[in-house]
C-alpha cells in the first residue's frame, strides 16, 4: 500500500512517498481503506521530534480516519466489509492514517455519520474524542453552565463550541478579529477579540464578577494560572496543552477548583454519541481546506503557521 512516511524527525519536508505491505487484521481488528484523513497539531509535534522518545522510525503519522471496511477479523461481529466508518487511531504508535489502509481494533471504530462525506467525517474523530473527554467526561458540563473556550476558530475550539451549545451551555470564546464570524456562526454567545480585549476582564464584567463554570485551555502559556481568576468556586479547568512553563496554582486553592490535564484516548462509543449529534445537525464539520495526501508536507506547514479555520483534510 502507498503511505507518506518519515524516516527522520524534522521539518515538513521529511515526508516521503513509499510502498509498504498492506497489514492483515487480527481477530479483533478491521482493515479499513482510508478515504480521507486530516492534520492535527499532535502530527506535526510528532514529526518534528517532540515525542521522539516514544516513537520508532520509520513511522507513518496521522490521527484521523474516515473510510470503508475492507476486511474483518475472526472475532468481529459488529462490522462487516463495506461498512463506512470513522475513528481516531492510537496516538504515537507509528502506524497512522497517512496511508491507503489502516488496521484498527474494533473498540475504537464507529460508523460514519450518514449525513457526512468521508472528507467531512475525517475532520471529526480526534477533535471529537478530545472535546468529548474535556467537556463531558472530565468537565461534566451541564445545561445552564458557562464555559470559556480558547481559540474558537481552530479545530478543537470550533468543535467544542458546538458541543457546549448542544449541551445547553453559555459559551464565551476567544479568537482574532478576522475569524470572529466563524465562532458566531457556530453558536458562541460572546466572542472575544483577544487582540483588542482582555478575556479575563470581559468575563468579570459580563458575569458581574461571578466567573465561568469551566475553562477549556487549548493555547498554553499562562492560561492555567490566569484561568483561576475567572472560574467560579468549584469550577473546572481543562487543558490539552503540554505546558513546560511553570504555573502558580495558589489562586485555585480557596475556590476548590479542579484541574484536568487531558491526553485523548480513542474509543468508538464516544464517536457513536457524537454521531447522534452530528446526524441531528447540532454539530457540523468546519473544514479550512482539502489537499491530496501526497501534499501532507504543505498541510503541515500551513497548520504550523497558524490561522487555520477548522481542519485541513487530506484526501486519498
Amino acid at each position: 500500500m502507498k503511505v507518506m512516511i518519515i524516516k527522520a524527525f524534522g521539518g515538513a519536508d521529511v515526508f516521503e512517498a513509499a510502498e509498504i505491505a498492506t497489514p492483515e487484521p487480527g481477530a479483533n481488528e478491521l482493515l479499513v481503506r482510508i478515504k480521507a484523513t486530516s492534520v492535527n497539531p499532535v502530527d506535526y509535534q510528532t514529526r518534528r521530534g517532540d515525542y521522539q522518545d516514544l516513537m520508532t522510525l520509520p513511522a507513518v503519522l496521522g490521527s484521523d480516519v474516515s473510510g470503508v471496511v475492507e476486511k474483518i477479523g475472526s472475532a468481529v461481529a459488529e462490522f462487516a466489509a463495506g461498512d463506512e466508518v470513522y475513528y481516531m487511531p492510537e496516538l504515537l504508535q507509528g502506524s497512522g492514517s497517512y496511508a491507503q489502509y489502516h488496521v484498527a481494533d474494533k473498540s475504537i471504530v464507529a460508523r460514519k455519520p450518514a449525513n457526512l462525506s468521508h472528507v467531512e467525517a475525517a475532520s471529526m474523530p480526534l477533535v471529537g474524542v478530545t472535546v468529548w473527554d474535556c467537556l463531558m467526561i472530565r468537565g461534566q458540563l451541564q445545561a445552564g453552565e458557562s464555559v470559556l473556550i480558547h481559540a474558537g476558530a481552530g479545530g478543537i475550539g470550533s468543535f467544542a463550541i458546538q458541543l457546549a451549545k448542544a449541551m445547553g451551555a453559555y459559551v464565551f470564546t476567544t479568537c482574532s478579529a478576522r475569524n470572529i464570524d466563524l465562532p458566531k456562526s457556530l453558536g458562541a454567545d460572546r466572542v472575544i477579540d483577544y487582540h483588542k480585549e482582555d478575556y479575563a476582564q470581559v468575563i468579570h464584567q459580563e458575569t458581574a464578577g461571578a466567573g465561568v463554570d469551566l475553562v477549556l485551555d487549548t493555547i498554553g502559556g499562562d492560561t492555567i494560572e490566569r484561568s483561576f481568576t475567572i472560574l467560579r468556586p468549584s469550577g473546572r479547568l481543562i487543558s490539552i496543552v503540554d505546558i513546560s512553563q511553570p504555573q502558580n496554582l495558589l489562586a485555585a486553592w480557596d475556590k476548590n477548583v479542579t484541574l484536568h490535564l487531558v491526553f485523548a484516548t480513542p474509543y468508538g462509543a464516544k464517536l457513536d454519541r457524537l454521531r447522534e449529534l452530528i446526524e441531528r445537525g447540532q454539530i457540523r464539520p468546519v473544514i479550512d481546506s482539502v489537499l491530496p495526501l501526497t501534499e501532507v508536507a504543505e498541510a503541515h506547514k500551513k497548520l504550523e503557521q497558524g490561522g487555520v479555520r477548522g481542519k485541513i483534510v487530506l484526501e486519498n
